[in-house]
């Protein structure tokens, strides 16, 4: 059974020429639709997001929609119609919800190519669907920390490299992650060939000491976080210093606290990371997600 709902942006950048429709259209979720020519499919060139829908609302819409731009940007794209996206994800949640109901927790994954080799036209999607049970994670995750290969200013010295866009070309990240496997782990913290904390593949690193709570500042290449600043938010709201650094990796090893943080998984706590043990307060993980997957904007 098809759990998924399929819009097909005709109208995606702000360059395309007039549809005469509201810039998206239904299609069938498991019909073809991209063709094998899309620089997206032979290159990885394009750019998308992931927002979480929680109880029927996306969370961080708007954040989102700045990112997408901020990627198109970084890879000389055309700048995404914002109010053309904004609405056929609000539609894309309305179709699914007259076909499957209002479920608890659905996503939709945004998704923008550079077009068909040639013809200068991007193209665009949005794709909604239930996604996996997120439950254990959310109680801790084993992590191991890899080198990225790059140092931690690689964005100001070589933005060619398009450190900091949330490209389609995720051959790397999903390398780590099976390496990360083959270590007996979850996941993944990657370190600069420097000697600084940067970031999961699909997360943001907190580290928490005391009252203060820390997170590698984004003049890395690190991908700004819609849910890491929700997570300084609820620190915050508590009475708890955040702030953005330049973090040594050997710092994380002396953290009372690590999450990795995501979009549709919310907060992880990490159990372990190289092999050492780290305490995970049950009640404080449990709190954090509540807030998480209770945001209204």
């Amino acid at each position: 059974m098809n759990t998924a709902t399929l819009l097909l942006l005709t109208r995606p950048a702000t360059t395309s020429a007039p549809t005469g429709d509201a810039g998206f259209v239904e299609a069938e979720a498991d019909a073809p639709h991209v063709n094998v020519m899309d620089l997206g499919v032979t290159r990885g060139d394009g750019f998308f997001e992931t927002i979480s829908v929680v109880d029927g609302h996306p969370q961080a819409l708007e954040p989102h929609l700045k990112r997408l731009g901020h990627s198109a940007e970084l890879m000389d794209m055309p700048a995404p119609d914002t109010d053309v996206w904004r609405r056929a994800v609000l539609a894309g949640i309305d179709a699914h919800q007259r076909e499957h109901g209002v479920q608890r927790e659905i996503f939709a994954k945004l998704i923008m190519t550079r077009g068909v080799e040639g013809t200068g036209i991007a193209t665009g999607w949005v794709y909604l669907d239930t996604g996996e049970d997120f439950t254990a994670s959310r109680l801790g995750i084993r992590v191991v920390s890899l080198d990225r290969g790059y140092r931690h200013d690689v964005a100001e010295t070589s933005p060619w490299l398009l450190q900091g866009a949330k490209t389609l070309s995720y051959a790397a990240n999903r390398a780590a992650l099976r390496e990360a496997a083959r270590r007996g782990a979850d996941d993944v913290i990657f370190v600069s060939s420097d000697g600084y904390a940067l970031e999961g593949p699909t997360s943001n690193v907190i580290i928490r000491n005391g009252d203060r709570v820390r997170t590698p500042q984004t003049d890395q290449g690190i991908l700004a976080g819609t849910t890491q600043a929700a997570v300084f938010e609820f620190f915050e709201a508590r009475g708890i210093e955040t702030s953005y650094e330049h973090i040594p990796a050997r710092e994380l090893a002396e953290a009372d606290a690590l999450w990795l943080v995501s979009s549709v998984r919310q907060a992880s706590p990490i159990t372990n990371l190289d092999g050492k043990d780290f305490h995970v307060d049950a009640a404080l993980a449990a709190e954090l997600n509540t807030y998480l997957l209770s945001r209204t904007h």
